[in-house]
């Protein structure tokens, strides 16, 4: 498996989402990592009554893995099933990089 299915699979079975995006912006970043940056959007209820700092948490544990070796950059956006629905079911743009590239 790769890097995205593998994180992917993870969320899945951990967090049950509702719904679950995993961007790869790798492309728009400098350097040749193909699999290094991404853009996460996880929507869960197990989210509910737990706050942005302990979701970003569960996350950041869960794929510890993945976060001590090939992905660099990790953006998370973590809502609720009614959180979502608040924000019309998208989740904030991606800034462009500074560093380099697209």
């Amino acid at each position: 498996m790769n890097i995205q299915n593998d994180i992917e699979q993870k969320i899945i079975s951990h967090f049950k989402p509702a719904h679950l995006e995993l961007e790869n912006e790798s492309h728009r970043h400098g350097g040749g990592a193909l699999d290094s940056h991404f853009k996460l959007t996880v929507v869960s209820e197990s989210f509910a009554s737990k706050s942005l700092v302990r979701r970003h948490q569960e996350i950041y544990q869960l794929l510890s893995d993945e976060l001590a070796g090939p992905v660099h950059a990790l953006a998370l956006h973590l809502y609720t099933p009614s959180e979502w629905l608040h924000r019309s079911n998208e989740a904030p743009l991606s800034p462009d990089c500074k560093g380099g590239g697209g």
